[in-house]
């Protein structure tokens, strides 16, 4: 079982236990800190506090290569040297933890030579690329050596040469570059949990790569993109498309799943060029999933980009708003309450659902679902700690057990599943797992794949229900893909119980939650915080005359499940599943083209910002929806967001089928129009053994 170093608990500077008695804690921290000098100022940290961290504590910033804060210290690229005042060599500020008294100096003469020297040795096999490279202008090696490093070089040796190594269809390895900082390893090995990256050969015949050509096989796999110092790894799908400084930049949120990762859109011209991690320690740290990073090509392809409705062959034909939305009030107006249904699929926003409820409530009809199904029996969605990951994504981190039921985290929620192995690694977290054996980057005790597991522990005739008993922090998390079973309302019942009883009988803390829903789509929770109920049995039941889909692209219901005569609105972003089977389609914006709400699986509102303008005559969901109201003779009460329909969800509390590998880079209408994503299944279908379904059955 991989952990890390004992050095980087050691040099983390952070507490893990939390006493309750804050201020004798404080108090005797305090009396156990140590005074260092920092170029002659004074500086109290704690005892194995590093030099680098004592500096920045001071505000003085040391160059750095290999340190990385959130992976191990690895104190292989010297760029951090310092010198220490009476020492007769400088140090490396990351790995040395600070001694009483020292006087650390960071702009001494020894220090600037030890800088100079090392950038020397760093550049001197590093190519010339800088005008053609794609880390150009974001390039740390670019940055400090014009801050710390000479004007000349005395090598006059031939530069050496690294043949680039493929690892996938979305990293781009330029090798010569490499300056084996070994971030990349350490995050593969760390943060992603997978073993692919290593180092072969010693000295200057050092490399990097997978040793036998294979697919870097992480759902994070991009992330090293961002760490890399140097241009040695880029991303394939952005090389040579655009530089940095010529892009704008908008901050919003993803909403491929139901994480609610922050992220920055790069835009040119109207085209989205790439997407990067936005820092948000409470939700995604500074890491995104492949499929968040990469899927942005499929914004422009398979676009709606007109309104169409069906001619007398049933062709659908492009048309203008006016007739379209005219067609569709007509129809709305002659078919009034039970007859109407609507379907909100799973990148919906919440202004969008408001205004789709608003109408259909006008027009005296309350069938409104979701594509996925949750248990109504006992109190159902009427509690909202029923439905939401109650204990929040970061809180995962102060679990001591966690019992997973029917989810395979690491390909539902990439992000989450970091966090889980981020607690194992450091906390001793215990994790055991009810359904298919998967591999979650981390060990775990496999209870069984049957649903009688789950009442065996109910009942407490399991024996895990004794290491339930000793947990003080215990996390039972329940996957969406489970509760769409048939039996899906004892499933729920069943872990309702496991967590009341945990709280029973382990003396919890009365602010811990236990019972946590996982879920896989972005606007499930806003949906049923708005009174949507959450499946289409209802519809099957009761065929309407008049069906709205709202970017409902899952295959819920077919055509063949509805009436001949019934007349079918879709309103979305991309020609996929729901578009076809309608007779009237109103092109919609992506989340990249609109201001819009989400409340991701934790409960937490975020909202994504315009970055492009939605294509052709595509326009935001909620102000179609308005404009249909008007020429429906029920004017919704608003006309702008600033007029409460973002403020529907902005005011809720905070209340902190399973994906195989090769279905995680296709599950939604922008995904699958990626022809990046494409090659990625591509590349696992023939080069990969696919992870199995961790279904429970």
């Amino acid at each position: 079982m991989l952990r890390l170093p004992a050095v980087r608990r050691a040099v983390s500077g952070v507490a893990q236990a939390k006493p309750s008695n804050v201020h004798s804690v404080a108090t005797s921290a305090a009396s156990n800190l140590v005074e260092v000098f920092v170029d002659g100022k004074p500086v109290m940290v704690e005892p194995g506090t590093t030099v680098l961290q004592a500096c920045e504590k001071v505000g003085v910033q040391i160059p750095r290569f290999c340190y990385h804060e959130r992976l191990s210290v690895a104190g292989n690229c010297r760029m951090c040297l310092v010198e220490i005042e009476k020492s007769p060599k400088p140090v490396a500020a990351c790995a040395m933890p600070v001694m009483k008294g020292w006087n650390i100096l960071t702009d001494s003469e020894k220090t600037k030579k030890a800088r100079e020297g090392v950038m020397e040795f760093l550049l001197a096999n590093h190519p010339l690329d800088c005008p053609i490279c794609d880390q150009g202008g974001e390039c740390d090696l670019q940055d400090q050596s014009m801050m710390f490093g000479s004007d000349r070089s005395r090598f006059t040796e031939s530069k050496r040469a690294v043949e680039d190594k493929n690892i996938g269809p979305l990293i781009k390895t330029i090798m010569t570059r490499c300056i084996q900082c070994t971030r990349c390893v350490r995050f593969a090995s760390e943060i992603a949990g997978v073993e692919d990256l290593g180092t072969t050969g010693r000295g200057n015949a050092m490399e990097i790569g997978t040793y036998v050509e294979k697919m870097f096989m992480s759902e994070l796999s991009g992330n090293v993109i961002d760490i890399c110092p140097v241009g040695a790894l880029t991303s394939k799908p952005y090389a040579f498309t655009s530089r940095p400084w010529e892009t704008r930049k908008t901050e919003s949120i993803d909403v491929l799943d139901a994480v609610g990762s922050n992220i920055v859109v790069s835009t040119r011209g109207g085209e989205v060029m790439r997407i990067l991690p936005r820092l948000n320690e409470d939700v995604n740290e500074e890491w995104i999933s492949d499929k968040t990073r990469f899927a942005y090509d499929g914004l422009k392809r398979q676009r709606l980009t007109q309104p169409m409705v069906k001619d007398v062959s049933g062709q659908l034909v492009t048309t203008s708003w006016e007739e379209a939305l005219t067609r569709v009030a007509g129809v709305l107006q002659a078919s009034q309450g039970s007859t109407i249904a609507a379907i909100a699929g799973g990148m919906v926003d919440a202004e969008s659902l408001v205004a789709l409820k608003d109408l259909l409530n006008h027009l005296d009809s309350e069938n409104l679902c979701t594509e996925e199904i949750f248990p109504m029996a006992g109190a159902g969605t009427d509690l909202r700690s029923n439905y939401l990951l109650n204990t929040s994504i970061s809180g995962i981190e102060e679990a001591d057990l966690l019992l997973l039921v029917g989810t395979n985290p690491r390909y539902e929620a990439p992000l989450f599943n970091a966090r889980i192995r981020k607690s194992w690694m450091h906390n001793e977290l215990q994790v055991a797992l009810v359904g298919h054996e998967v591999d979650l980057s981390y060990s775990y005790n496999h209870l069984g794949n049957s649903a009688q597991v789950l009442e065996e522990i109910a009942a407490g005739k399991h024996p895990f229900n004794k290491v339930l008993a000793q947990a003080k922090r215990p996390v039972v998390v329940v996957g969406s893909a489970a509760l769409q079973r048939e039996d899906g309302a004892a499933i729920h019942a069943a872990v309702s119980a496991i967590a009341h009883k945990a709280r029973v009988t382990s003396g919890i803390e009365d602010n811990w939650k236990v019972l946590n829903v996982l879920h896989r789509v972005a606007s499930q929770v806003a949906a049923l915080d708005l009174g949507y109920k959450p499946g289409v049995e209802v519809i099957r039941k009761n065929t309407p005359k008049v069906l709205f889909l709202l970017g409902a692209d899952a295959g819920c219901i077919s055509r063949k499940e509805l009436p001949k005569d019934c007349f079918i609105i879709y309103q979305g972003h991309h020609g996929d599943v729901g578009a076809p089977m309608a007779d009237v389609i109103l092109p919609g914006a992506a989340y990249t083209e609109k201001c819009a709400t989400y409340v991701n699986t934790e409960g937490r509102s975020q909202q994504t910002h315009v970055a492009v303008t939605a294509p052709g005559m595509a326009r935001e969901d909620w102000k179609i929806i308005r404009a249909i109201s008007e020429l429906a003779g029920i004017t919704l009460p608003y006309e702008t967001l600033d007029e409460g329909v973002n403020q529907a969800l902005l005011s809720e509390p905070l209340i902190p089928p399973q994906l195989t590998v090769r279905d995680f880079y296709m599950t939604d209408s922008i995904s699958r129009a990626s022809q990046t994503m494409a090659k990625c299944v591509k590349v696992v279908t023939e080069g990969a053994q696919a992870v199995e379904e961790p279904n429970i059955c």
